[in-house]
C-alpha cells in the first residue's frame, strides 16, 4: 500500500475515534441529567440484574472517575464510577447494567470473553515491545538487513495480536450491551419511554471499540507501507 494513502486511513480512523469519544460524552452526559422514572441509582440497578442471574457472590463497589465502570472477573467484583455507582439516571443505569452484562458473560463461560481474558497478558506484552521491535527493526535494515527483517517481522506480528483482541472485544461489548438492554426491560428497570436513551448510551459506547479496532488496524497499515519504502 502506498504510505500517504495509508496515512489518510489513519487520518480517518483518528477522526472516527474522537467523534466516537465526542458522542459517548455527549450521550452520557445528556441521559445523566434524566432521572429514571423508577429512581434507581446505578449500583441498585446492577444488583437487581446479579440477582436475578443468581451471581448473589458478585460486589458492588464504588470507585473514583468517570466512565471507570468495569467487572473484574478474578475477585468477582463489579466497579462502578462516582457518575453511575449512587446516581439515579437513565445513562447510570445503563452503564451499571451493562457491566452486570459482562458478570453474567463470565458466569455462563462466554466463548469470546474466555478467550480475550486469556490473552490479555500476551498482549500487555506485545503492545509494549510491538513499536520497540518495529523501529528497531527499521533502523537496522541499513546495517543488517537479516537482523532488522526478523525485528520489523516480530514487531509486526505482536502489533497484530492488539488487533486481534480488539477484535474479541467487540462481540463481547456488543454481547453485554444486549445483555443489559434484556435485563433492563424484563426487570422493569428502564420505561419504554426510557429504553431508546439507554440504547443510545450504550451503542455510543460500542463505537469506541469499533474506532480503537479501526485506529489499530490503520497503524498497521502505516507500518506495512513504511516498511515499504525502504
Amino acid at each position: 500500500m502506498d504510505y500517504g494513502l495509508s496515512m489518510i486511513i489513519l487520518f480517518a480512523a483518528m477522526i472516527f475515534a474522537v467523534s466516537a469519544q465526542g458522542k459517548v460524552q455527549s450521550n452520557f452526559k445528556k441521559y445523566s441529567r434524566i432521572a429514571n422514572n423508577r429512581r434507581m441509582t446505578g449500583a441498585e440497578a446492577a444488583r437487581r440484574v446479579l440477582d436475578a442471574n443468581g451471581l448473589y457472590d458478585v460486589q458492588i463497589e464504588a470507585i473514583s472517575g468517570s466512565l471507570t465502570d468495569h467487572y473484574d472477573p478474578r475477585h468477582r467484583v463489579l466497579r462502578l464510577s462516582q457518575t453511575v455507582y449512587g446516581v439515579e439516571s437513565i445513562a447510570a443505569v445503563s452503564v451499571a447494567c451493562h457491566e452486570a452484562g459482562h458478570a453474567i458473560q463470565h458466569a455462563t463461560a462466554y466463548a469470546p470473553l474466555k478467550i480475550r481474558n486469556s490473552i490479555v497478558p500476551v498482549v500487555n506484552i506485545a503492545s509494549s515491545l510491538s513499536w520497540i521491535l518495529i523501529i528497531a527493526g527499521i533502523g537496522l535494515l541499513y546495517t543488517n538487513y537479516y537482523m532488522g527483517d526478523l525485528l520489523f517481522n516480530i514487531g509486526v506480528i505482536f502489533f497484530a495480536s492488539v488487533i486481534v483482541f480488539h477484535g474479541l472485544t467487540l462481540p463481547v461489548e456488543y454481547d453485554a450491551s444486549n445483555r443489559a438492554m434484556a435485563q433492563m426491560d424484563a426487570l422493569g428497570i428502564v420505561d419504554e419511554d426510557e429504553y431508546v436513551g439507554a440504547k443510545k448510551v450504550l451503542n455510543a459506547a460500542a463505537l469506541t471499540y469499533v474506532a480503537a479496532l479501526a485506529t489499530a488496524v490503520a497503524n498497521l497499515l502505516r507500518i506495512l507501507a513504511l516498511r515499504g519504502r525502504d
